[in-house]
């Protein structure tokens, strides 16, 4: 079973530790896995850690975790080729699509390359569920602020674009985060978006946002846009607590 319409939960969460092995899913993913509205059978959940070079160690946590969450689980990998003969196909025989962090840039160039793209907006069109934290959320959309580059943060703007806004990840936990996110959309580097504290996500709709979620107290999303002075306004968001 899918969604009901395209949806993405794109987070800046979505895991949370564990006692015995390094995480379980937090509330983010299981709101992600509950909007698929899986009844009778374990929800399929495909994982990607394109944004690390899908480093094994990793992978093998996601399968520890799926095990723990009794997840009918697979993952996509594309080092040193992709690891299933038609990437389409396997995703649309997904509920959900999880994506993890690090590099947005190098995931972003990775999935072009070999067509997750075009496979993830097939997916996202069909009602699989996408989420995912970090880069796995600023990807989704027109772009963001990234370390894919340095230490030093920097604008990515190629995106997917499946919704058309920026996304500001990590928002209250890196200094850096904040001022750029609010500077790029204020000079037009970057469309008005949405930024996500640590533990928090955002809900879309089809292109069109629909609410705020957390898995922490006291953190929050946020509405960012250019104002009529060349400035940026940032608007705290009523973010409810999962």
């Amino acid at each position: 079973m899918t969604a009901d319409a395209p949806t993405i939960l794109a987070t800046s969460g979505g895991a949370v530790p564990a006692d015995r092995v390094p995480w379980h899913l937090g509330p983010l993913t299981e709101y992600a896995i509950e909007l698929a509205g899986v009844t009778g059978r374990a929800p399929r959940v495909c994982f990607l850690a394109t944004a690390l070079g899908d480093n094994p160690g990793i992978v093998l946590n996601f399968y520890n975790a799926a095990a723990h969450h009794r997840l009918s689980a697979s993952h996509l990998a594309v080092f040193p080729m992709p690891n299933v003969e038609d990437v389409t196909e396997h995703l649309l025989a997904q509920d959900v699509v999880w994506v993890w962090g690090g590099s947005v840039a190098g995931l972003l160039a990775m999935w072009r390359l070999h067509g997750v793209d075009e496979a993830m907006r097939t997916a996202w069109q069909a009602g699989v569920v996408l989420t995912g934290v970090s880069a796995g959320s600023i990807c989704w959309h027109v772009g963001g602020t990234t370390d894919s580059f340095g230490p030093d943060l920097r604008p990515i703007t190629n995106g997917l674009g499946l919704v058309p806004y920026s996304n500001g990840v990590h928002y209250d936990n890196e200094e850096q985060r904040r001022p750029l996110f609010q500077s790029l959309i204020a000079d037009g580097t970057l469309p008005a978006g949405y930024a996500t504290d640590d533990g928090v996500g955002v809900l879309y709709r089809g292109t069109e946002f629909v609410e705020a979620v957390t898995e922490l107290d006291d953190a929050a999303a946020y509405w960012v846009e250019r104002d009529a002075d060349g400035g940026a306004v940032e608007t705290r968001l009523d973010t409810r607590r999962l």
